[in-house]
This record gives C-alpha cells, structure tokens and sequence, in this order.
C-alpha cells in the first residue's frame, strides 16, 4: 500500500490530470468536458468506460450490485456522460411559454454548451449556440423579450435568425464573408408544453421536425399515453424555482426512481396524501412511470394538491413530468459537476384554479418541504459515495426497478 500512495505522488506530480486514488485504483480525470465540436483526450474517456463495465445490466435485478461509487465522483465519468448522453439526442431545456410571443427568448446551458432559443417575428422557432463569432462573449443572459442580440463585448449584432446584422469596426479585415459569420444553428422542437433541443454534430439545424416525430424519439412508444395522462399545453404555467444540490445528478435521479421507497421514512407530510400500498412501476424504452393512488376522491369539494391519483413520469436521462390533481410540475437535473447538479422546478395548473392564491400558496410550500427533504437526502448520499467504506450496493427488486432501468439505459449509450 505504501508503494502504491508513492507511486501515485509521482504520477500526480508529473501529470495534473491524475488526482485521486480510489478503491485501489487510479483514475484519470478531466476538469472541462469534452465535446463532440471540440477537442478532447481519448484516453481520459477511455478510462472512463472502463468504469462503465463495472455495472452489468444483464445480470437480473434480484442479484445485482448497483454501479460503483466511482460512476458518482470521478470527474471523468461525467466527461464521458456528456459527450455520450447529453450532447446527443433530444433534451428538454424549456417550455413553450418561455416563448409564447414573437421576440421572446431564453437561454441555458447543457454542460459547457451555452444555448439560445428565441422566436423570430413571424412566429418560428430558432435555437444557437450562444456565443459570438467574434471573441466567444457570451451574446445573452437569462430571459426576456429581444429584436436582434448585440454582443455586450464589441456589439456585433445577430438577428432573430441567427444572421450577422453588423460587425463593427472591421474596416481593413480580409478574406471576411458576413453570410459564414452568423450564430451557430442548434435543432430545435417543440412537444406538448416543452422545448427540447438535439445539440449532436452532423444533423441538420434548419430542418422542421414533427411534434410526433420528436415524440417517438424522445418518448419512444409511450409518447401517445403520455398525452393521454393530461400533459399537455392546456396547463397554465405558474412558476420556476431552481436548486443547487451538493450531489451527483445521478443521485438525485435515483432518488426519483426508487419507487417510493424512501418517501415513508423521509416525506411524512407527503405520505399521509399517497396511497403507497397502491405503488406501481411500468417500464418503457426511455421512459419508467411511477404511479400511486392519492388520498382525495375526485368530485368532492375538497380541493388537494394530490388528488386522487399521481403520476411520476421519468423520461432518460434527466428531465421529470409530475402529474397529480390539479397540477403539473416538471424537475430538469442539470450536471454542474462530478459533485454537484442543478435541478430545475417548473409548475403548471389547471386554469380553474390559476386565481385561488391561498391553494396555490399553500401548494408551493407543501412542494417546497418535499424539495427541501429531498436535498438533504441527496447531500448525504453524495458524501456516503465519497466515503471508502462504500463501493457498490443492492437493489430492493420489488420497488427499485426504475432505477435499474436507468442505469442499464446509461450502460448502453456510454459503452
């Protein structure tokens, strides 16, 4: 063991990247990210999937071990989860309202790429990178309404398409053509109430896509019965809260997906509103539904924020849709961090109720407590996976088959 922690010192101070001995093993890390636009080491992602193949998806879920402790703190592995997961295929990043009316934008970000979407004056949607072609500023911040994007930095500014308007000062400039200097596409479309954006290199940006079309491929087969369930645009939106976890974005998806296994031990408010004998997991391809009997009888006066059924929808990899009663809300998990992730809180309610202050004040703080609970929970774990008393562990198979879902999902697209 000795020569081992001696070893590493050397190699340490030879090689920045090499930062942590962990369960007998030296693993490499990468402080930024790759992605497929840009350059990345391929022997830090080539260690990383060697930390893949410590979980095995084809052994049932009665005997299996959940992933190693490595898959939640070696940075590394979330290098590996961005260039595999994140950065391709459909995710969701916004709602419909954000930009409900001509001019309208918001921006975000989905690991190191900044993003933009807006909608232009004659009502079409358009998504970029969110950066200028300039000297890299950042073009725009948070939410609001716009006519063009003018740098902050040297004020370049870019129209609702995208288009170079004007490059200033450039007077002298050489083999310079105005139509190749405009904000870089991102594919963009809409389902039901939510934004979604595919960032993978090689697709085409401009090119319209069908609501069912982007429904089959971010929803897969249970896209139709996800309509059914009441997900749709005729919620009106409430509001946006957003938190910053200590955690993994894993853990706090694990959380989510077992079942309702800890909300007897850990939401005692919420527990007393949830038939939990009645818990049920049904399985899809990218999606695992939860669903659970609330205390209220639908067709009384009696107003609950549960109802009398809910339904926990979780669509791989990150993104949450809550149905219950009168309400909706949707939980983004965003990755800031091998440690730490940023979840994303949006509310919806049925317009009946979109006047009654005291129930949706009421609602929120109910909401809030559970948040709230939740984050301690998550915060804990993390440290428990830091710790070297723990590597791996088991599955409750009667209630944890959603989580084993996702990390066998996880498995296959970062193999």
């Amino acid at each position: 063991m000795t020569t081992i922690i001696k070893t590493t010192m050397t190699m340490t101070m030879k090689n920045p990247n090499i930062i942590a001995v962990r369960n007998h093993q030296i693993f490499s890390c990468l402080r930024t990210p790759s992605c497929s636009w840009t350059s990345s080491s391929s022997d830090i992602l080539d260690s990383a999937q060697r930390l893949v193949h410590d979980f095995d998806p084809k052994i049932p879920i009665e005997k299996a071990v959940t992933p190693p402790s490595s898959w939640y703190t070696d940075p590394s592995f979330l290098a590996l989860e961005l260039d595999r997961v994140f950065y391709r295929g459909w995710q969701a990043v916004g709602y419909t309202e954000q930009i409900k009316d001509p001019r309208d934008f918001f921006t975000g970000r989905i690991g190191e790429v900044e993003f933009l979407v807006c909608r232009d004056e004659n009502g079409k949607i358009h998504a970029f990178h969110n950066v200028c072609r300039h000297h890299a500023s950042l073009i725009a911040s948070g939410t609001g309404k716009k006519s063009c994007f003018v740098c902050p930095y040297h004020g370049w500014t870019y129209g609702l398409d995208g288009a170079l308007l004007k490059a200033t000062r450039i007077t002298g400039i050489q083999n310079f053509n105005v139509k190749e200097f405009g904000l870089v596409p991102l594919k963009v479309a809409t389902w039901g109430p939510f934004v979604l954006l595919n960032i993978e290199k090689g697709i085409i940006p401009h090119q319209e896509v069908a609501s069912n079309e982007v429904g089959d491929e971010w929803l897969g087969s249970f896209s139709e019965q996800l309509s059914l369930n009441g997900v749709d645009s005729s919620l009106s939106y409430l509001c946006r809260r957003e938190y910053t976890i200590e955690c993994n974005w894993k853990v706090f998806c694990d959380n989510y997906l077992d079942g309702g296994y800890h909300v007897p031990y850990a939401h005692k408010g919420l527990a007393s509103g949830l038939k939990l004998d009645s818990y049920s997991t049904t399985m899809f391809e990218k999606v695992s539904i939860q669903r659970c009997e609330g205390g209220s009888t639908e067709g009384t006066d009696d107003i609950d924020r549960l109802g009398s059924k809910a339904l926990y929808a979780f669509i791989y990899p990150n993104f949450m849709i809550n149905r219950y009663g009168q309400w909706m809300d949707t939980n983004l998990v965003l990755p800031l961090g091998p440690r730490k992730c940023k979840v994303v809180f949006d509310y919806f309610l049925d317009d009946s109720l979109k006047d009654d202050k005291a129930f949706i004040e009421k609602s929120l703080e109910d909401s809030e407590k559970v948040q709230m609970e939740d984050i301690i929970l998550c915060e804990g774990v993390q440290k428990g996976l830091q710790s070297p008393a723990y590597y791996s562990g088991r599955y409750a198979p009667t209630v944890e088959h959603a989580m084993y879902h996702f990390h066998s999902l996880l498995y296959h697209n970062l193999i």
